[in-house]
């Protein structure tokens, strides 16, 4: 690819990065281009399809996260490595109203696209669930299912997912919730 043709592509990325994660998935690609300084056209040329378009910006949000979870893994004991995990979900879902909204279900199956094989999001959140509950920390009853769930309550009124005290009152809810008991 053409040096300029990289550089657009990268700022065509960075716009829709920024305008999705404040604005949500229902932006207009002529104005993510329009931000970008580039005409639609380019955008076209990069990314055929908004769909595609936003599928490059789940790759690159779900890449940082499943990076961060198996830091976790490796340097944390099961059970903190599970809960720091569930409150950096929460909190990447919470900064970012186009993932907030996808995670949600509401216009794009970020599911497909962050448990492709190559960055598989659902085998790094398996991993740390079944290693926090083989260690005692989370009640063998937790499925995947109930802590998404969780995590998606933990931001379900617009004051928890704008007001970060209270954002953390309810992760520490759903943790507790999540704890085996003694």
């Amino acid at each position: 690819m053409r040096a300029d043709a990289q550089r657009n592509r990268k700022r065509v990325l960075e716009a829709a990065l920024d305008t999705f994660a404040a604005e949500g998935l229902s932006v207009p690609v002529a104005e993510i281009a329009r931000r970008a300084g580039v005409g639609t056209g380019t955008v076209s040329r990069h990314f055929p399809t908004k769909d595609s378009l936003y599928e490059a910006i789940v790759l690159h949000l779900v890449s940082g996260i499943v990076d961060r979870a198996r830091e976790l893994a490796e340097t944390r004991d099961p059970g903190e490595a599970f809960f720091e995990f569930f409150a950096l979900m929460v909190e990447q879902i919470a900064v970012n109203r186009g993932l907030s909204q996808a995670m949600s279900g509401s216009g794009f199956d970020v599911e497909a696209v962050a448990f492709d094989p190559e960055h598989n999001l659902l085998a790094v959140e398996d991993e740390l669930l079944a290693g926090a509950q083989k260690a005692g920390a989370v009640r063998p009853d937790i499925t995947r299912a109930d802590v998404k769930a969780l995590m998606v309550g933990c931001l379900a009124r617009e004051q928890q997912a704008l007001d970060p005290d209270a954002r953390k009152r309810m992760i520490d809810m759903a943790c507790a919730g999540l704890r085996s008991q003694p």
